[in-house]
């Protein structure tokens, strides 16, 4: 596949404004591509499309790259189609998978990014890009057609890892507690990234980009630490 993905824990990172800490990245991506399509579905309530969109856009412009919010299409699945870029913006994981598959967008999604099509995506809109929304940390606060994602990376994703141990005095149920009930009944790597972590996935090779490393979960095994750089095939392949 001819993919060009960067999947992005977080769109803010402190101290950082909107995208900041992965400026460079995003204008590699984007090199050369003239408008981006934004995915701004993601957001349940407090920020419409449009106001989420112009967020978007006013970043994107000070980079010299137009930006289009998909709601703003007539026709999406087009629109999709014809995208030089997209950007799937963070929110509810749920509430976006579910308009993805209401627009019937995935699949067309997916054939852009096998394709090659520049695709980014940050909290939420990382976590569509692997096999499933499973691993997500958000409430299911809405039902989607299917829990399967985009699936054009071969692991799931865990983005705002948490980058301190927990509270000694706490006795409930840890990230790690949870993504190992994920693998009782689920098979593929869990990637869980820190705050300011960051995956660029070109064609084959993949890089993890940030100031911390990045723990790879797997069923029945002990957890795999990544430190930044190139990241080996096999270490994000199901064993």
């Amino acid at each position: 596949m001819a993919r060009q993905l960067l999947l992005v824990s977080s769109s803010r990172c402190h101290p950082h404004g909107y995208l900041d800490h992965c400026e460079a990245e995003l204008r590699s991506l984007f090199a050369g591509v003239r408008e981006v399509v934004f995915v701004p579905h993601a957001r349940p309530a407090g920020q419409s499309h449009d106001q989420y969109t112009a967020t978007a856009r006013t970043r994107f412009q000070r980079l010299g790259i137009d930006l289009r919010g998909l709601h703003e299409f007539p026709d999406p699945r087009r629109a999709v189609a014809a995208a030089e870029g997209m950007f799937i913006g963070g929110g509810n994981t749920f509430v976006l998978l579910r308009d993805l598959y209401a627009l019937e967008v995935i699949d067309e999604i997916r054939h852009r990014i096998e394709a090659g099509m520049p695709y980014m995506g940050t909290s939420a809109g990382s976590n569509v890009a692997g096999m499933s929304i499973g691993t997500s940390n958000d409430m299911p606060i809405v039902q989607p057609a299917s829990f399967a994602a985009l699936a054009v990376v071969p692991y799931n994703l865990n983005p705002h890892f948490p980058a301190a141990a927990p509270d000694p005095t706490h006795r409930g149920e840890t990230r790690e507690d949870r993504i190992g009930e994920f693998h009782a009944f689920n098979s593929q790597p869990v990637v869980a990234l820190h705050e300011d972590g960051m995956l660029s996935v070109n064609q084959s090779t993949t890089t993890l980009i940030g100031h911390r490393a990045a723990l790879v979960f797997r069923r029945g095994q002990d957890v795999q630490t990544i430190k930044p750089g190139p990241v080996l095939d096999d270490d994000l392949q199901i064993s």
